[in-house]
């Protein structure tokens, strides 16, 4: 069908995205420099996932999409992160247009943020955080429900967060947690919400730097394949049911064989981030495979650019049926 309707478009800092939908910033190695170009492309702000990346990875990833779009690109970077400082650093220098921030709250890169030029955008689970990171600084927040993918902060749905977060600041805010279709993207719009950021939906393209068996996942998931995991971050995790997740819902932890120290604060339950490699080198049994609730609703794996036609299609038939 021929677009009726135009979505609105999202700005952030100086910046304005054509579509108001930021994909989401999925670790480890699974949004890297092709998908975010490939969204910055189609008219959405990509991210670059920096959380257990080395710092001249991340660079080189920078300068990869730096050299693939002129859109939008930016780096969701987990204040949990050990590295959190240099990652950001990092991103900053490789140019980065947004730096977004969850698993964790800092009032430094505010700061950081505005001595480079580049906005900052917390993640955040309630209107208090909110209220703290727009009187920092914040060009923007997420507000991430509990149908979100990966860590999460809250245990209340999105929609039912995101009316006291509107309400609560004057800054944009984008609404994330189970946003697969357009038809979800107008209702989250239809809340007060500025934009969308979208994870799981992304994870399942060809852009993805997931391997096939993570993707083939996705498609396959039922509702009962979604699961919550216990993650040594301090946070619960929501991931696909696979044998690694069965083992840590009885308490069987594999020995961490070497330790990192990637994280700031670990509970060394298992070492997350070597099962989070795992996963993203094809081992889908061992390896963690976190998804967010909407995976048991993506049957396919499209390019980023059927997909984001597709989800304008879907928000232009949501919003002449008026729903």
């Amino acid at each position: 069908m021929d677009t009726v309707a135009d979505m609105p478009s999202l700005t952030l800092g100086s910046k304005t995205a054509r579509l108001p939908i930021v994909q989401g910033g999925m670790a480890v190695r699974i949004s890297m420099a092709p998908l975010a170009a490939a969204v910055a492309r189609a008219g959405g702000v990509g991210l670059i996932a920096g959380s257990g990346l080395g710092v001249e990875e991340l660079r080189r990833e920078m300068r990869a999409a730096r050299e693939s779009t002129d859109g939008i690109v930016g780096v969701n970077i987990m204040v949990a992160v050990r590295a959190f400082k240099e990652l950001v650093n990092a991103a900053i220098e490789g140019g980065a247009d947004v730096l977004v921030c969850g698993a964790g709250f800092s009032r430094d890169v505010f700061g950081w943020g505005a001595d480079a030029g580049v906005p900052v955008v917390p993640i955040v689970g309630s209107a208090r955080v909110a209220v703290l990171a727009e009187r920092f600084g914040a060009a923007a927040v997420v507000v991430e429900g509990v149908e979100a993918g990966g860590h999460l902060g809250t245990e209340r749905p999105m929609l039912d967060l995101l009316p006291e977060i509107v309400d609560a600041v004057s800054i944009p805010v984008l609404g994330a947690g189970g946003v697969v279709t357009g038809a979800d993207i107008k209702r989250t719009l239809d809340a007060g919400a500025a934009g969308v950021q979208i994870g799981s939906r992304f994870a399942a393209t060809e852009e993805s730097s997931a391997p096939l068996a993570f993707k083939e996942l996705y498609v396959s998931a039922t509702d009962e394949d979604i699961v919550l995991v216990k993650s040594p971050v301090g946070l619960p995790g929501r991931a696909i049911r696979n044998p690694f997740s069965r083992r840590i819902d009885v308490g069987d932890h594999p020995e961490i064989e070497r330790c990192i120290s990637c994280l700031k604060k670990c509970g060394q339950d298992y070492c997350i981030m070597e099962r989070l490699v795992m996963s993203q080198a094809g081992d889908v049994e061992d390896g963690l495979v976190f998804a967010g609730s909407s995976a048991a609703r993506i049957h396919d794996i499209p390019t980023v650019a059927e997909l984001m036609s597709r989800l304008e299609h879907e928000w232009c038939e949501a919003e002449e049926r008026g729903v």
